[in-house]
């Protein structure tokens, strides 16, 4: 085991994953997304906690529609930098194309309130919206569905016996039901559930 880190070790140069991301991100402007992805796999290599590596690459990866490498990436690039904004942008984008719009609007929320000012996190988070209101009151997406029940949030948001409580009063007793929504923090959850898919709403 000892050969194998102290050849990782001997590789770590941070100037020479400057020039690995530069060449990554020429091969990107020119399309070449998986040469792209090859030279930014290389500057990560080369300087593992730099989280603009992480995030390029995440972006290279979306390109090929590779998305469980892209979010892997991407979700390494807001663990070294939780202040990166363009990484939560292009994280909630990989969740939106994988229909998990409950992540996406948490990750769009989050770039926002770090530049408030960010234009493509706004048009992000509208565009998340509409397609919940839009996928809300029609056929059941079960990818989307089954997504949102594999999401660890999404499990302990049905646990919650308040929870439990609301839907089962939305089933039974919806004037109930409407006056638990009143609560901001029940209200949320419910909002989580519909955006997850797994409550449809009519």
């Amino acid at each position: 085991m000892r050969p194998k880190k102290q050849a990782a070790a001997d590789y770590i140069n941070p100037e020479k994953a400057v020039e690995a991301k530069e060449r990554g991100n020429a091969l990107f402007k020119e399309g070449k997304f998986s040469e792209a992805e090859v030279e930014y796999a290389d500057a990560i290599k080369r300087d593992p906690t730099n989280a603009v590596y992480h995030c390029n690459r995440g972006a290279a990866l979306t390109k090929l529609m590779d998305m469980t490498a892209a979010q892997n990436a991407l979700n390494k690039a807001v663990e070294l930098d939780p202040k990166y904004a363009k990484a939560w942008t292009r994280k909630a984008t990989v969740e939106y194309f994988c229909k998990e719009y409950h992540k996406a609007m948490k990750s769009y929320q989050t770039a926002m309130d770090l530049e408030p000012a960010n234009e493509e996190a706004k048009a992000g988070y509208q565009r998340t919206i509409a397609q919940v209101q839009q996928g809300s009151g029609g056929e059941v997406d079960k990818e989307r569905a089954a997504r949102g029940m594999a999401d660890p949030e999404i499990q302990s948001i049905l646990r919650d016996p308040m929870v439990q409580s609301v839907l089962q009063d939305f089933q039974e007793n919806p004037q109930a039901a409407q006056q638990h929504l009143s609560k901001p923090e029940i209200m949320s959850k419910i909002e989580k559930l519909i955006a997850a898919g797994v409550l449809q709403t009519k």
